[in-house]
């Protein structure tokens, strides 16, 4: 079917930098939109950006002018970089992408998730 894998996460100072990748792979026809989601510890999972197949992207407010998405259409795979980090942004990043399968059907995937931890 598809897989999601996620690279990029570790742990940096508030400040830094990090970038994830996601790389969508397996009986793809398209994609229509990937995008990163995140949950950190006792709060519910949430939408931090997303864009879509026809470049059109959406962020949350918290990580507006810090990080922005981007797409490698040719390689299925999709990019979060994520600048002037904060502690509040510590959580398990994870992957989603709506994908039409070559059978035609269309399903939601999930990446395993990586883990962010940003230090005071």
């Amino acid at each position: 079917q598809v897989q999601l894998a996620e690279s990029g996460g570790g742990s940096v100072q508030a400040g830094g930098s990090l970038r994830l990748s996601c790389a969508a792979s397996g009986s793809i026809f398209s994609i229509n939109a990937m995008g990163w989601y995140r949950q950190a510890p006792g709060k519910q999972r949430e939408l931090v950006a997303a864009t879509t197949n026809g470049g059109s992207t959406n962020y949350a407010d918290s990580v507006k002018g810090r990080f922005t998405i981007s797409r490698d259409n040719a390689k299925n795979t999709v990019y979060l970089q994520m600048n002037s980090l904060k502690p509040e942004d510590t959580a398990v990043y994870y992957c989603n992408a709506v994908i039409r399968l070559t059978t035609r059907a269309t399903s939601d995937y999930w990446g395993q998730g990586t883990q962010v931890t940003v230090s005071p």
